[in-house]
């Protein structure tokens, strides 16, 4: 199967494997698809035997038009993504305290009022393609917010980062390439000179909590420590708006393609968290990452030798034995923001962003639906959502 189109709707593969004994080796990941929710959990459980080591593997490598670009910024060091053990809490750190559910609570307000802004934006329009005009820049200015970024500064340092994606995941000739790598080298410019401002005037936000955490001390930032700091930052960055996007059109999308469960949760609002869980179970915005075996096992019935690569499939585990999507349904263990140690910081962000967003919704726009029932996904498993989500009301 062509990579594109396994992306877009990688389920009948996951159903297969579901049904097969053991792991089954899937070509288009280069690795053994773990699919079924036990062992999903289990494997997340195991971090000594199933290392992060490469993680979120590329599926295509700069080339030297763009490395020769690459050397002019800073960054190229492990993201908390893919360290285990002691690296891992020491790079983790600074996102649990910057995410706590105080700083957390404390950035609802900006939430709620930048959603009413954007609704306002377009609701006497009677139409919307929603990614663009709502989930996108929400979960940018939100982050952008927390990170302690000017405002005038978090759009084009979301859409930097997004070309890092667009570099590693997508084909590009090598001028595209090479004009992709100097949109990097920008953002991540502007990301170390917040970090040394941040040394010297500490804020109550993220970057300061990395800076303080990866760099303990007064004095000016080491090349090494900024490097470090740049990497983390622009992870962070990255990984903060990729997935609440994701979720927040996954949810809407969902919602509306069976009218029936839109109209209940506007019948019954107090199911917007059940909403919430539902859509994070049913098409998880991160749909799986890699772990590297590190030492000869049997795992699920097949053998596995150090080094060997299995993907860890949260999209998979969500919909093994649970049924179609139900905001009715009972509460059912999903792994859609992960588990264990790697489970997600910010997914308690995510899911204020999604309820306020519901919410607002619910309150100035019930009418809404899609303006067709053919809806493309994105092509990729790292933000599971529709490419475009055009709706009427």
């Amino acid at each position: 199967m062509d990579l594109q189109a396994f992306y877009r709707d990688p389920f009948p593969a996951y159903e297969a494997a579901r049904r097969e004994p053991g792991l089954t080796f899937v070509p288009e990941l280069q690795a053994w698809l773990v699919s079924r929710y036990e062992d999903v959990r289990e494997v997340l459980g195991r971090p000594e035997e199933f290392s992060s080591e490469g993680a979120l593997r590329p599926d295509h490598l700069p080339r030297r038009s763009a490395l020769s670009e690459l050397v002019k910024g800073f960054g190229g060091r492990p993201a908390v993504l893919s360290r285990d053990g002691e690296e891992h809490r020491r790079l983790r750190k600074p996102l649990v305290r910057g995410l706590s559910p105080a700083r957390v609570a404390a950035a609802v307000p900006f939430i709620a009022r930048r959603a009413a802004e954007l609704v306002d934006a377009f609701a006497a329009d009677g139409r919307v393609e929603w990614m663009s005009a709502y989930a996108r820049p929400l979960a940018a200015d939100v982050i952008g917010h927390l990170m302690g970024l000017d405002p005038a500064d978090v759009r084009p340092a979301v859409e930097a980062g997004n070309r890092a994606e667009d570099l590693l995941f997508q084909p590009m000739t090598d001028d595209e390439q090479a004009a992709a790598a100097r949109d990097i080298v920008r953002l991540q410019h502007l990301l170390d000179g917040y970090a040394r401002t941040r040394r010297k005037e500490p804020r109550d936000d993220l970057t300061t909590e990395m800076v303080r955490a990866l760099a303990p001390g007064t004095a000016l930032l080491t090349t090494e420590e900024r490097n470090e700091i740049v990497s983390n930052l622009q992870n962070l960055l990255l990984a903060g708006h990729l997935t609440t996007t994701a979720l927040i059109g996954s949810a809407v999308h969902h919602l509306l393609r069976d009218r029936a469960q839109w109209e209940t949760l506007c019948a019954r609002p107090e199911l917007i968290a059940a909403a919430i869980e539902e859509t994070a179970r049913f098409e998880a915005p991160v749909q799986g990452f890699r772990r590297t075996v590190t030492r000869p096992l049997t795992f699920a019935g097949t053998e596995l030798k150090a080094g060997d690569t299995v993907f860890v499939s949260y999209g998979s585990a969500g919909r093994d034995g649970a049924g179609g999507f139900d905001i009715t349904r009972p509460p059912a263990r999903h792994l859609g923001f992960g588990h264990g140690v790697h489970g997600c910081p910010g997914s308690q962000l995510a899911r204020e962003q999604l309820r306020i967003t519901l919410e607002e919704l619910i309150r100035r726009l019930p009418g809404i639906r899609l303006e067709s029932p053919e809806v493309t996904m994105a092509p990729t498993l790292i933000h599971r959502a529709p490419e475009a989500l055009h709706l009427v009301w």
